[in-house]
């Protein structure tokens, strides 16, 4: 048995996987081996050794997904305790987190930061997938087939946004909704939905406007001011996206070589977290920047091509969601790298520093490999059936020829 469902993993997904982790590793020692000493007083390793720490764990709990049968996520006993435990974690960072970079986002244990916004994206994407896919007979029916979950997802992310996490509340969002877009709705019932929102918009407006300095404050103003003008104000609110444009454009095309980037030297704050793909562009150039963008641009499609042959709706559904994330969460990310978008604080999957993320991410790819393993399980299956019962016929037609 074990033969069989090693032979019917995707290996191309788990190469690019480990490529992708292991040259984050290497560039999380490169951009904060100056940061740990000068600001952190620590080794210059000091970050690199708590990635390792990282990668132990992630690899572990990718294992554990990878060979853990997908479809026993979406039992009502499952569903139940991580929609309580998503919401009761959120609530509890508003009692109990502790706060980093004006948003209280973390639970702090020890020397350990945990995230609860990072494990609630793959919470929204089990349940979504799983109530859409158990909702297929009647997925048109705005009342009992679509707005249902929908009202999980707003919650989860008011409780987000309020931390304040806009940035981690926005890609919960589009995530939610492109499991929602891709759970077989007609377009009919699509538009019903989007003329839905715009009457809510409309109507939640005037707590825009008298709730406005509550809601832009201003650290939020000042990202959109560095956006509109990053190098008019590159002494204040812009000082971190002129830096990245300096090693953006610095890198070239073959880059200053790994360990000789100057932006790193106190200039780009925290260069090994939101901000680690300037770093890499400054120092391995555009070669390392297609390297990056390559490896998670090959996991969303490939994601996307197994949400597409996948029979089963929840198999379907959960390969869409985790594809749409690491897609999603890599655009925001490198768009407030460039000046795209305003800078929201999300990390690159995979690259950037952080434990949260990775385990994140590296627990949704291996539920990616898990549904790989057993679409091409199903469809050799499948095939065998078919050939066996085409020997069958034949041996019928030759029975009946010499009747």
């Amino acid at each position: 048995m074990l033969k069989k469902i090693l032979k019917s993993f995707d290996y191309s997904i788990i190469i690019v996987y480990i490529l992708l982790c292991v040259f984050g590793l290497v560039m999380i020692y490169s951009a904060s081996m100056v940061v740990a000493v000068q600001k952190y007083h620590q080794s210059s390793d000091f970050f690199y050794i708590k990635q390792v720490k990282n990668l132990i764990v992630a690899f572990i709990t990718f294992t554990i997904t990878a060979f853990f049968p997908y479809k026993a996520y979406k039992s009502n006993k499952f569903l139940g305790i991580i929609m309580l435990v998503s919401v009761l974690s959120l609530i509890g960072i508003r009692l109990f987190g502790h706060n980093t970079n004006n948003a209280q986002s973390w639970f702090k244990i020890g020397t350990t930061m945990i995230q609860p916004s990072e494990f609630v994206k793959l919470s929204v994407i089990i349940y979504l997938s799983a109530v859409y896919a158990k909702k297929q007979s009647y997925i048109d029916q705005l009342n009992r087939g679509v707005i249902p979950p929908l009202l999980f997802l707003i919650f989860v992310c008011f409780l987000i946004a309020i931390e304040p996490d806009w940035g981690t509340s926005l890609i919960n969002f589009l995530i939610g909704l492109t499991i929602l877009l891709c759970s077989g709705m007609r377009f009919k019932t699509m538009s019903k939905l989007i003329g839905l929102g715009l009457i809510i918009a409309l109507l939640l407006s005037p707590v825009l406007i008298f709730k406005k300095d509550d809601i832009f404050t201003k650290g939020k103003v000042s990202r959109i001011t560095a956006y509109l003008d990053p190098f008019g104000t590159k002494g204040d609110e812009g000082f971190q996206l002129y830096n990245s444009y300096l090693a953006l454009g610095s890198g070239g095309v073959k880059g200053l070589g790994l360990g000789q980037s100057v932006q790193k030297l106190g200039y780009l704050p925290e260069p090994h977290t939101d901000f680690i793909m300037a770093i890499i562009a400054e120092e391995l150039g555009i070669f390392g920047v297609a390297f990056v963008i390559l490896g998670l641009s090959y996991l969303v499609l490939r994601g996307i091509y197994i949400a597409v042959r996948c029979r089963d709706p929840f198999g379907s559904l959960l390969s869409i969601g985790i594809a749409s994330m690491i897609g999603i969460q890599a655009f925001i990310n490198l768009g407030g790298v460039s000046g795209l978008i305003p800078i929201t604080g999300v990390p690159l999957p995979l690259i950037s520093y952080g434990g949260s993320s990775l385990l994140l991410l590296s627990a949704s790819i291996g539920i990616l490999v898990n549904v790989s393993m057993f679409m091409k399980y199903e469809e050799k299956y499948k095939k065998k059936q078919e050939s066996k019962t085409i020997e069958k016929s034949k041996y019928n037609t030759r029975g009946l020829k010499v009747h």
